[in-house]
């Protein structure tokens, strides 16, 4: 009788929180909610932004639309996988054991958040780049280089988190929302210095040198532009103020998603080097920090469409084209609406 019950707690999905532990409902009620709401939040949201990219092509003239489609694409991914743990806290059998499942899903995590990281790294450097060398920036960044920049960031994201698959350490935690996950895949402290020093420190060294030289030159540039508009026409002066205007904004925007992305992933990226360094271990702190650091994925799309001008005009507009179409295919599937307006314009029914 022990030995069934045994049986039957290890089959039953490893629960984070006991209070979504139900003994009358064999699934984890509270994780599943929010991993659920997190996952239709993400999905929904990059979708509507790919959908826009695709659609407005002012979005393309910059050359970061490159970068933040790309950001999309994996956070879409990110919320496609998150179906997986939503899988197994409701206890629904899945096609291959759990170890395995566990190792993909962690791997496949960490690598789109790996792309979105390097990502926003990029994104910096096309800025400086853009705001340095102004004259030459067309001929340094051109598509063709943009696409191989892309192609590395893949191949550089997979590399990093591969050993994790020859057993040498645990990737990320990701809710340890798999019993496996949790109880026999330990992190090891030097993996994990490994991904701080091959990915963490170099991309957040990267965003904070870039953004501080971006606005020490975008403060020059107003003061230059404030000492000609004393001395020459103010036409100049204000198409100057204009420019330089222009380009603090677009800065400020991909500041802002920069800053989003690392203060919610640092109590993960702390909480990570703790547990590797000292062994400290807390389920709840576990799932916390990695579903808030999640949420990133939803908290770009929001910031973006927001934060961006041109974004939200081709919103707007393919809103705007949407509804007009939906009104004339109702308009002409209701035979009462076109009888009615025949006598209104004076047509004949």
């Amino acid at each position: 009788m022990n030995s069934t019950w045994e049986g039957n707690q290890s089959s039953r999905p490893f629960c984070l929180l006991t209070f979504g532990y139900l003994e009358t409902v064999n699934f984890c009620l509270l994780e599943v909610l929010i991993i659920v709401f997190l996952t239709a939040l993400i999905i929904t949201g990059n979708v509507i932004v790919i959908f826009v990219f695709h659609c407005a092509p002012l979005l393309n003239h910059h050359t970061t639309s490159y970068f933040i489609q790309t950001m999309a694409y994996a956070d879409l991914l990110v919320g496609v996988s998150c179906l997986v743990p939503s899988l197994s806290l409701l206890h629904y059998p899945l096609p291959v054991e759990e170890s395995l499942t566990c190792q993909a899903f962690g791997f496949a995590v960490s690598v789109l958040k790996s792309v979105s990281m390097a990502s926003l790294a990029c994104i910096s450097i096309d800025r400086y780049i853009a705001i340095t060398k102004p004259l030459t920036y067309n001929a340094l960044v051109t598509p063709w280089r943009l696409r191989l920049c892309i192609f590395l960031i893949w191949l550089y994201s997979t590399l990093v988190f591969l050993p994790s698959f020859f057993h040498w350490g645990k990737p990320g935690y990701h809710g340890d929302v798999f019993q496996w996950c949790a109880e026999s895949w330990p992190t090891d402290p030097y993996f994990t210095l490994f991904i701080v020093m091959m990915l963490y420190a170099p991309a957040a060294l990267t965003v904070c040198f870039t953004y501080f030289n971006i606005f020490r030159i975008c403060q020059q540039h107003t003061k230059e532009i404030s000492e000609r508009k004393a001395r020459f026409t103010i036409q100049s002066g204000e198409a100057g103020e204009a420019q330089a205007s222009s380009d603090k904004r677009y800065a400020m925007v991909l500041f802002r998603i920069t800053s989003v992305f690392y203060i919610l992933w640092l109590p993960y990226i702390i909480y990570f080097l703790l547990e590797s360094s000292t062994g400290l271990s807390s389920r709840f702190a576990s799932f916390f920090t990695t579903w808030l650091a999640i949420s990133n994925s939803f908290c770009n799309c929001v910031i973006y469409s927001l934060s961006n001008s041109v974004f939200r005009r081709g919103l707007k507009r393919l809103s705007g084209a949407m509804c007009t179409s939906c009104t004339n295919q109702t308009v002409a599937r209701d035979p009462y609406t076109v009888r009615s307006k025949g006598p209104l314009n004076g047509g004949q029914v």
